[in-house]
């Protein structure tokens, strides 16, 4: 039986003094093992660490997603070097430049991408399908009291709109760019628990 889990491995933030942090999430879809924006954090070590404590060594991870391109979601992509990185676009691996299907292109049995532009021109969000329930991991949020309503890096304000519009009403949990996890009202969210607490390493 294939097990889905999703596991927040760092919770970002935007911080005074011009410290930004990203959100970096482990999805494991059987065999495959997907790390979401492994951009800037204090240390590689919030990255690793609670990758440790899961068991997963950085060498076994298959995909790296990126939701966009800025740096606080990217820097830290060699962390992963066996990693195939999936953009909006395509699919990396070492020279090959290879094409995906675009919008609800599968990386796994249970992850597909969607593209949801708005925060930039080519950002793309990930939706799970896990045991628990369905998540979409995106930047069309920054935080997890869903602020700043209005994206003050916006490309595109009334996409960014519309993509919150599909993901809503799609998904239970949404983990934003640079924040901890919050509900909607996906199909599934009746059936978790309340208060709902993400599966996280023990520390």
């Amino acid at each position: 039986m294939r097990t889905t889990t999703v596991h927040l491995l760092h919770a970002g933030y935007v911080r005074a003094g011009g410290r930004v942090g990203g959100s970096v999430t482990l999805v494991r879809d059987g065999h495959v093992l997907i790390v979401a924006d492994p951009g800037m954090v204090a240390a590689r070590s919030a990255i690793l660490d609670p990758l440790a404590a899961l068991g997963v060594a950085p060498e076994a991870v298959t995909h790296v997603f990126l939701s966009h391109h800025h740096p606080d979601h990217t820097v830290n992509i060699a962390l992963f070097p066996n990693a195939e990185v999936v953009d909006f676009w395509a699919r990396y691996k070492d020279d090959l430049w290879l094409d995906h299907d675009g919008d609800g292109y599968a990386l796994s049995p249970r992850t597909r991408l969607w593209l949801t532009p708005g925060h930039t021109e080519e950002d793309a969000s990930l939706i799970i399908e896990a045991d628990d329930a369905t998540y979409a991991l995106t930047h069309l949020w920054w935080k997890g009291d869903r602020t700043p309503i209005v994206d003050p890096l916006a490309w595109d304000q009334g996409a960014i709109e519309r993509g919150r519009a599909r993901i809503v009403t799609a998904v239970d949990v949404v983990i934003p760019g640079h924040g901890a996890p919050f509900r909607v009202g996906g199909q599934g969210a009746a059936a978790l628990p309340a208060p709902y607490d993400m599966e996280r390493p023990r520390r």
